[in-house]
């Protein structure tokens, strides 16, 4: 069964086309990992400050495989870390949630 992660980051209201830049400009760096099954860069329509980056994975193990990998470092490094020059880091905080998809039965 599926498991969901989610990050949720919360985001200064001037950074979003900046979070967005940063995602579109890794966002294959994930695929043909093993397990993994989709990725999606949700951005607030409501006001908000918090951008949701929801992965989907085979299982858990997938997951914190992924997360121990380099290509997990290499994505998460500062950026800037390959010339010399770090930019400032986009968001001001992020928590990561984790779900499964529920079983809902035949309803029989």
């Amino acid at each position: 069964m599926s498991v969901i992660k989610i990050n949720a980051i919360t985001v200064p209201a001037d950074s979003g086309d900046e979070l967005a830049k940063r995602f579109a400009a890794r966002a294959t760096s994930v695929d043909g990992q093993p397990g993994f099954e989709g990725f999606e860069l949700l951005q607030p329509s409501d006001g908000r400050n918090v951008w949701l980056v929801l992965t989907r994975w085979a299982d858990e193990e997938s997951f914190n495989a992924w997360r121990e990998s380099a290509s997990f470092g290499h994505g998460h490094r500062p950026s800037g870390a390959d010339d010399g020059v770090r930019q400032r880091p986009v968001g001001v905080s992020a928590e990561l949630w984790s779900y499964s998809v529920a079983d809902l039965g035949s309803g029989e």
